[in-house]
């Protein structure tokens, strides 16, 4: 069952206040931003997102729930001595940023998540009406 969609290709209606929004989001995302790899995990009770964000700090992380968007963001702080310039850097970019869309079926009000060794997990549960439940049968 699939309960969570990266988020690249939805326009909304040109004009709109959710459409300039969008846009502003793009050209900051292209600005360059990183995209983490995620790996999502579905179980009987919801789902749980690993996103590998190494170099961000727990307070660098914000996690966004509107509506049905889920949004990851992460600043690293690359950490250079001082009076020193690194000569070569193979990651250039310091922004790490990751939008899916919600199915209905998950309760995006109880999302929690929690940084360790740049791995920021992510559990968001299942609705109270898309939890599998047990139905007892009546002897007539």
């Amino acid at each position: 069952m699939n309960t969570v969609t990266q988020t690249r290709d939805t326009l909304p209606a040109e004009g709109s206040q959710t459409e300039r929004t969008d846009r502003t989001e793009r050209t900051q995302r292209s600005e360059g931003a990183l995209l983490p790899p995620v790996d999502v995990i579905e179980d009987a009770s919801g789902i749980t997102l690993y996103a590998d964000m190494p170099g961000v700090a727990k307070d660098r992380v914000h996690l966004r729930v509107e509506g049905e968007r889920l949004t990851l963001e992460g600043e690293m702080a690359l950490a250079v001595p001082q009076g020193m310039e690194p000569t070569h850097a193979e990651v250039q970019r310091s922004r790490y940023h990751r939008a899916f869309t919600l199915s209905k079926e998950l309760d995006a009000d109880k999302v929690s998540a929690e940084m360790s060794h740049g791995v920021l997990r992510v559990r968001i549960p299942k609705a109270a009406h898309a939890q599998p439940r047990r139905v007892q049968v009546q002897v007539a």
